[in-house]
């Protein structure tokens, strides 16, 4: 009985060590923080971080002790935040958004656009894909961005709640490639979230069925491009070897470039039947807790004959614009290795691949993306629709290109 007491007074103290050295430290950040951040200050205070005895030394270290020497405060990356949340942070280098800077750095376009908009200013596309890791001589040059566990739980009251609501989600997965934000909003599941709260129950929201079970992954069965290989239909096989041209990841004869590489690095494709088997099973799963398993199946095998029924649109249009290069019609650009190439976006140069590119990277997208969050508008009218409209505009302008050729001959 001696022995216990002395062991829970020695617990006793060396706790209340622990809380006063934690005490003791906070003042010294935020004596001067309540005068120069102070919002900031409020946000770690009100957090569970900060009530856990989450010091500000934590994250930044303890070297920054002075108003001129901010730049020794070190700035967080997962790593950090692996110290208490290992597993979720594992679930996160497993998944899509860990790889989001991957994707987008390694697109051609990446290099003709201004700082502030693929660089450190995050006003464009960094903005969203600084979710994903950098490599580690940009982490050096970038002082900001490499925390990406802040995309969703922001600073610094970092709230699991916040991560949860659907709304956390809409500030990148919204608007021209990517609306799934308005498509599931304005879908009877968001129509419904949105009719009975935060509170209710019934409602499908983007972590219900994303991130499983608080899964910290998120993957998708058919991945950010709708593209998987290998293909039993070879109809279907064949239209997606000419999205793969022009893409650049298979040279005119169908083998693969090294821009492969950069499609198995980013996850942005299912490149076998296992990866894609395995997110599809997860998928029905989590839509057989409200709706019949072949319910759901039927659903979703649905949503895969869109993506098979706008690839023969969009392969259709890719080889009308192939054949204008390979006839001479329009040449292909000094610096370009591929033509067309749809990831150069919007520096295509030509009016035709204008408009081929927003059928990749807009309409597409829309139609298969419309199909499997249950809008049939997006789907429809702004995605189906505008594929067809489009398809059309090229084959008039490849008629048109095709006799300016011949008369400027003549």
């Amino acid at each position: 009985m001696k022995y216990l007491k002395i062991v829970l007074v020695f617990v006793i103290v060396l706790l209340f060590n622990s809380l006063s050295f934690a005490a003791g430290a906070k003042s010294m950040c935020i004596d001067c923080h309540n005068k120069v951040t102070p919002g900031v200050v409020k946000q770690h205070l009100e957090g569970k971080m900060s009530k856990k005895g989450v010091d500000c030394s934590s994250c930044h270290g303890s070297e920054h002790k002075k108003m001129d020497d901010a730049k020794l405060a070190k700035m967080p990356t997962p790593e950090t935040c692996a110290g208490c949340h290992k597993k979720q942070v594992d679930q996160f280098k497993s998944g899509k958004h860990h790889l989001g800077w991957i994707a987008s750095s390694a697109m051609p376009m990446w290099a003709h656009q201004p700082k502030a908009v693929v660089g450190e200013g995050y006003k464009g596309c960094s903005s969203c894909h600084k979710i994903g890791v950098k490599s580690d001589v940009e982490k050096t040059m970038y002082r900001y961005g490499n925390a990406q566990c802040d995309s969703c739980h922001t600073r610094h009251s970092f709230k699991k709640s916040e991560a949860q609501d659907p709304r956390a989600c809409q500030t990148c997965h919204m608007g021209f490639d990517h609306p799934q934000w308005e498509m599931w909003s304005t879908s009877k599941h968001g129509t419904i979230w949105q009719i009975e709260g935060a509170k209710g129950k019934r409602a499908p929201t983007c972590q219900t069925c994303h991130m499983q079970d608080g899964n910290h992954g998120v993957m998708t069965a058919w991945g950010f491009l709708a593209l998987r290989l290998p293909e039993d239909d070879k109809d279907w096989l064949n239209d997606r070897v000419t999205i793969l041209q022009a893409l650049g990841v298979l040279d005119e004869k169908g083998n693969p470039t090294a821009r492969l590489d950069v499609v198995k690095a980013g996850k942005v494709a299912r490149l076998t039947k296992e990866d894609f088997q395995k997110e599809r099973d997860k998928m029905i799963n989590v839509c057989s807790k409200c709706h019949g398993a072949s319910y759901a199946k039927k659903q979703l095998e649905a949503g895969d004959m869109v993506i098979k029924d706008v690839d023969k649109v969009f392969a259709t249009a890719i080889r009308v614009v192939q054949g204008l290069y390979r006839d001479g019609v329009l040449q292909k650009p000094a610096d370009w290795t591929f033509a067309p190439d749809l990831l150069q976006f919007y520096e295509a140069k030509s009016s035709i691949e204008q408009d081929l590119y927003l059928m990749f990277l807009e309409y597409r997208m829309r139609t298969f993306q419309g199909a499997f969050h249950m809008n049939p508008d997006y789907m429809h009218w702004y995605g189906w629709a505008p594929m067809k409209e489009t398809l059309q505009k090229i084959k008039d302008e490849a008629v048109k290109l095709r006799a300016e050729k011949t008369s400027a001959k003549q």
